[in-house]
């Protein structure tokens, strides 16, 4: 059966024709999905009786609960999703999983959100690209993500959470979120659209390494946009990062430099650091020259090992605490605002590069 969930205004009401309802139960129906967010058709109480038994017999709501929660130290909590539809990778299990992170802080609450199972991107340096890539999830699994842990964060009681709900989202989880793009832009309409969620597109950010379908999403969004950069130079990035050969930094820069980020709209580049290998003078310098006109900020992000790294002896060996604090105050100096990101859930493999589905294990 087809799933509501993730259908746009006009498809409801589409769907509402189709069984019989008026053309505005359609309207109705976005309401019940994305404001009072039901679970069943039984709580959609304007809709006549017979109008929701013939929804119930084409059409499901969408909405599962995740299967497993973890829960890190710091207040962090990952959750584990099935996704039904994607075959697994794993013996013993019938379908694919994908985890999702909650992260509380005292003014706000960000969810880090997965668009595919898996990542095909390959980044020599995160776990996920390990996981190798599975499928991309719908705009109904995404919300899912959203919808769920909104509504478990929000029933924590004041000793377990630091404020309630979901606050902003951060499509930072397992995939490429450009890969999966139709998906990504059809939650985001949902999420920010008058008949949806009302979110301010401003309250979200999706992440990318740089490919050439970022076009579209900055053509067709307003959310704001943060680029996976983690180092400067096209040979030395296109070592650890396969997608450089692809569409290089040189080009993302470019292409953002063609739109107005002067307002509300931000970028930032994300960008992990190395011991020696892109924390030095010269990266600093390069990325001062490279980003030089673009409205911008950078977020140094310690490096997380994975099991593998560390059996590897360290390939990626973290820059220290005292050469990102040079690197942060050097750049904010010369006119790149900088700033070193907080970790959060690096106990429970839910810090940045870390989801690799953990809780199925």
């Amino acid at each position: 059966m087809e799933v509501l969930l993730g259908k746009t205004l006009a498809e409801l009401q589409e769907v509402a024709l189709s069984v019989g309802l008026q053309k505005f139960a359609g309207k109705q129906l976005a309401e019940w999905l994305y404001v009072r967010r039901v679970r069943s058709f039984e709580e959609m109480t304007n809709i006549s009786l017979k109008g929701r038994e013939a929804l119930k017999a084409h059409y499901t709501i969408g909405r599962h609960a995740p299967v497993k929660e973890a829960v890190s130290a710091d207040g962090t909590r990952k959750y584990l999703f099935e996704v039904s539809h994607l075959p697994s990778p794993i013996s013993n299990h019938p379908s694919c999983f994908v985890e999702t992170v909650y992260i509380p802080e005292e003014d706000r609450a960000t969810l880090c959100v997965s668009t595919q199972a898996g990542c095909k991107m390959g980044c020599k340096f995160c776990m996920t690209g390990t996981l190798g890539f599975h499928g991309n999830l719908s705009a109904a699994e995404i919300l899912n993500q959203i919808f769920e842990i909104d509504a478990i964060a929000s029933s924590l009681s004041p000793s377990e959470r630091e404020r309630g709900g979901v606050s902003n989202l951060v499509f930072m989880g397992e995939g490429e979120p450009m890969d999966n793009l139709d998906n990504v832009l059809r939650a985001l309409e949902i999420m920010t659209a008058p008949y949806g969620c009302g979110w301010s597109p401003k309250r979200i950010t999706v992440s990318t390494v740089g490919i050439p379908a970022m076009k579209r999403f900055l053509d067709e969004s307003d959310c704001h946009i943060a680029v996976s950069m983690h180092n400067p130079f096209a040979v030395e990035r296109a070592q650890i990062m396969p997608a450089e050969k692809m569409f290089s930094i040189t080009e993302v820069v470019n292409l953002l430099k063609q739109y107005d980020f002067s307002h509300q709209r931000r970028i930032s580049f994300e960008y992990i650091c190395w011991a020696g290998q892109n924390d030095t003078m010269r990266h600093a310098k390069e990325l001062l020259r490279l980003l030089k006109g673009l409205p911008c900020r950078i977020n140094l992000i310690r490096f997380h090992a994975g099991v593998e790294d560390i059996k590897n002896e360290r390939r990626f060996p973290a820059s220290d605490e005292k050469q990102m604090e040079f690197l942060r105050d050097y750049l904010t100096e010369h006119g790149l605002t900088t700033t070193i990101r907080r970790s959060r859930g690096e106990d429970i493999l839910a810090a940045c590069g870390m989801l690799v589905n953990s809780l199925t294990v």
